[in-house]
């Protein structure tokens, strides 16, 4: 079976094409700065990488470039291959706790949902769009990043506001960064040569987005991402978690409206914000090198959040079989991780100099003696996708 999973923005179009059950991907890719003159199509495959520059006008026209270019490079042979497609949807309200093969009811589902991700929804639904009329005989499954948070229970997804809010307008916590969440605790368990049911695990997904996940069981049971992804944990460009009065008070003070300063907590804030210099972790950890105050000052509240959120879910699980670090920075930035774990001393952590310089694989980076096993996986949202769109269509 041969399923191409997708995630497509408003701007751009990522894709890995992988023959089920093997889990092999035959190609991958991503369309970038859709809608420009110099858009960019890359794809790899037979790890010979392909770019092109040229002019995508819209979401459609860069579908059909795509599967003219599987076609014509000779990664299949006709589009009739492809069985079915997977789509990465970032929000799925309340409505779905997994995946769904995806008919006229879903997607007015995912639009009636738009309001809670007006900058992902639509832009998700125009990729399902294009592909059903490119594809028709390849059903569309989508995957919802909330869904699998949606094992948390109201003490964990409840705020304490009125509560007609979230009768009326579903205010509570959702969660995001569901799929690889999902994926990493499901390998953490494979590595630990434990059922998932029985594993309790924390789940770090540390990029220029990030979040943490308590999954016990197999299922989430607690996020730090909330209502919006700008909760939880400082990120490249988002605050995280701060006192909500602060929105009023600098407005007022700023003569703005509260649209802008929530933007300005959104896209000027976390590294970017507390440094002055970058919200690339790279570019912070260069300075760090040369005794900027302000980039130390990023990274170190960064990892103090962190490890207040993991000694928060360390409790709530019971202790914990397995701390995992995944995406950009977590897959790669080893001082991240050391400074991180370094403020976790009361659980008896301890790092491996040399397994902790682990760049983008699967490492266990933790000592022998450690009371937690601490590993670096690499997350894999397509596989996930790639997963749940053949079980379902199995189904």
């Amino acid at each position: 079976m041969k399923v191409i999973a997708v995630n497509a923005g408003s701007s751009s179009l990522k894709f890995q094409l992988l023959d089920m059950p093997k889990e092999i991907v035959l190609a991958s890719g991503v369309i970038e700065r859709i809608g420009l003159k110099d858009s960019i199509f890359s794809i790899k495959f037979n790890d010979d990488p392909h770019k092109e520059i040229k002019q995508i006008e819209t979401p459609k026209d860069a579908v059909n470039l795509l599967l003219e270019r599987l076609v014509s490079l000779g990664v299949v042979q006709d589009l009739e291959e492809i069985d079915v497609v997977g789509h990465r949807v970032v929000h799925g309200g309340e409505k779905f706790s997994d995946s769904v093969i995806i008919d006229d009811e879903v997607m007015k589902a995912i639009k009636d949902v738009s309001d809670l991700a007006p900058l992902h929804n639509p832009a998700n639904l125009t990729g399902i769009k294009a592909f059903n009329e490119a594809l028709p005989h390849a059903p569309g499954v989508a995957v919802f990043d909330t869904a699998f948070h949606q094992t948390m229970g109201p003490v964990e997804y409840m705020y304490s506001v009125p509560y007609e809010w979230y009768k009326k307008y579903g205010v509570r916590k959702y969660g995001f960064h569901g799929t690889s969440h999902k994926y990493v605790s499901l390998r953490a368990a494979e590595l630990l040569g434990k059922k998932p049911e029985d594993t309790k695990v924390i789940v770090c997904h540390i990029g220029n987005g990030a979040s943490l996940c308590a999954v016990k069981g197999g299922k989430s049971i607690d996020t730090s991402m909330g209502f919006t992804p700008l909760a939880g944990i400082a990120m490249g460009t988002r605050s995280g978690d701060i006192d909500p009065a602060i929105v009023q008070y600098i407005a007022d003070k700023e003569n703005k409206h509260l649209d802008e300063v929530i933007e300005e907590l959104n896209t000027k804030s976390g590294y970017l914000g507390l440094s002055g210099l970058s919200s690339d972790s790279r570019d912070l950890w260069d300075a760090v090198a040369r005794g900027d105050k302000k980039s130390i000052l990023a990274v170190e509240k960064q990892a103090k959040m962190i490890a207040d959120y993991i000694g928060a879910y360390y409790l709530a699980l019971e202790g914990c079989d397995a701390i995992c670090f995944t995406a950009g920075i977590g897959e790669n930035a080893s001082e991240t991780r050391k400074l991180i774990v370094d403020r976790l001393g009361a659980l008896n952590i301890n790092l491996d100099v040399e397994r902790n310089l682990a760049r983008g694989t699967e490492t266990l980076v933790s000592t022998k003696d450690s009371s937690v096993k601490v590993y670096s996986i690499p997350t894999n949202e397509e596989v996930m996708i790639a997963r749940d769109a053949q079980r379902l269509l199995k189904k």
